[in-house]
């Protein structure tokens, strides 16, 4: 049986059968619990192995070893010439494939560790193409905090540049790395990454405020209006509630606090009104209607923030079936 025929949690096994009792036990000490479980079942598994495989697997472990120690020491193109070297061209590029598939290292994985208020004193001087490369592979959330910080004559412009952005050259992902950090997670996979692209910002702008949502829309639909359009099409908005029909306007209205939904009428147009109060009971509607008269003027923050808890109640709802959001093409239900 040759060695490719093994998964690699039955190579570890023999691998640690191999090395004997007490170095298998010393490295079980470094292990995940559900790893050691994983590997104690194969163990028991394992029946007869040749010589030949044993010492082929040994062989492997020792050349991906030797790997490791040469990327540590400088860098992929380093390990590559010296395996190359020492094993044939064929054999340093097998071995190198085997290593990065299990060990491949997120671009600016060193960032999204970092507190959001520190990563934008890091990048909000940075280019705007850069800030959208480094927020592109960022969690949404985190992405997001960072958009509604930056200076408001930078965000449009970052926000069109994520949308617009499809595969970056390793070389450029490389190369940002280094300014921001002087050292770089490994970047071993050589194919292009595919990044950004309208889906990235439409998770982006669903998760910033609405103020920085709606600042950044206006621009873009000034600046690149298609785009724009193709963004809108996939987010939704506080205003387009209007799209919604009246039996998913009403289960919305059922997760919604009243004290928002007064707030949040309070700073959208008449037509928005309309809808939302011909979905409620009369009682109801007037009450919502005093308690708008009542409150007196309400800040804008205030407004947006009501806003976009309702907006999330829509988007929770639609995640889970609940609702249907009509965005044009393809998403009519019949009968």
């Amino acid at each position: 049986m040759a060695t490719e025929e093994y998964s690699g949690v039955q190579k570890a096994a023999i691998l640690l059968i191999a090395l004997g009792p007490e170095k298998s036990a010393a490295i079980f000490k470094q292990l995940k619990e559900e790893e050691i479980e994983e590997l104690t079942l194969a163990i028991a598994n394992t029946r007869s192995v040749s010589a030949t495989v044993k010492e082929n697997i040994l062989n492997e472990f020792y050349q991906i070893c030797l790997a490791q120690q040469y990327i540590a020491e400088g860098g992929i193109n380093y390990a590559k010439e010296l395996l190359e070297k020492s094993f044939g061209s064929e054999k340093a590029m097998d071995v190198i494939g085997k290593l990065t598939a299990s060990l491949q290292v997120r671009p600016f994985e060193f960032i999204r560790k970092t507190d959001a208020s520190q990563l934008l004193n890091f990048i909000q001087d940075e280019h705007p193409q850069t800030i959208a490369l480094i927020l592109s592979y960022l969690s949404p959330k985190q992405a997001a905090a960072i958009v509604s910080a930056i200076p408001p004559n930078k965000q449009a412009d970052v926000a069109k540049r994520i949308a617009q952005m499809d595969r970056t050259s390793p070389d450029v992902v490389q190369e940002v790395e280094k300014i921001l950090e002087r050292k770089l997670a490994s970047l071993v996979n050589q194919d292009y990454t595919i990044i950004g692209g309208v889906d990235a910002i439409v998770e982006i702008l669903n998760t910033v405020d609405r103020g920085t949502e709606k600042h950044i829309m206006e621009i873009m639909e000034i600046d690149e209006p298609e785009l724009a359009e193709e963004i809108r099409k996939k987010m939704f908005v506080f205003e387009d509630i209007l799209v919604l029909d009246d039996r998913a306007i009403q289960r919305v209205l059922r997760d919604v606090d009243n004290n928002d939904l007064a707030i949040a009428l309070k700073g959208s147009n008449e037509e928005v009104q309309n809808v939302i109060f011909n979905n409620q009971s009369k009682r109801l509607a007037t009450m919502i209607k005093e308690d708008m008269e009542f409150m007196g003027p309400v800040r804008m923050k205030d407004v947006e923030e009501a806003q976009q808890k309702i907006v999330n109640i829509i988007r929770k709802l639609e995640e889970s079936g609940e609702i249907v959001i009509s965005r044009g093409g393809g998403d009519e239900i019949i009968g």
